[in-house]
């Protein structure tokens, strides 16, 4: 069960410390520590959780997707918007607004 989020307005670098922490999660355990993370990357990714929980309600049949396991979340730099900001003299610096692309996916927690 997968879900893709492309060209999100956050630098990966903030979605990464957001994302690192939960994965290999359950989906409970994501949805909670989503709800309760202190950053604003936390609203799209739990988005985006929820997204793959009714890919895997609809096209998997999943009767339980609580129990099932974010076993990759990545993210990876989208485009990367340049701006510019006008300096002395004439000059200008440049600003770049960076974008992610964001995927997650989900699995069935191995039986041992």
């Amino acid at each position: 069960m997968k879900a893709i989020l492309n060209n999100y307005r956050q630098s990966p670098r903030k979605m990464r410390l957001v994302a690192g922490v939960v994965k290999g999660k359950t989906v409970a355990q994501a949805r909670t520590m989503l709800s309760l993370l202190p950053k604003s990357a936390t609203v799209p990714l739990k988005k985006l959780l929820e997204s793959a929980v009714s890919n895997a309600k609809e096209n998997q049949k999943i009767l339980e997707p609580d129990a099932l396991v974010i076993t990759d979340f990545r993210v990876d730099p989208g485009v990367v918007l340049k701006r510019s900001m006008p300096r002395a003299h004439g000059s200008a610096y440049q600003i770049l607004k960076r974008t992610s692309k964001i995927s997650l996916v989900l699995e069935e927690p191995r039986k041992s």
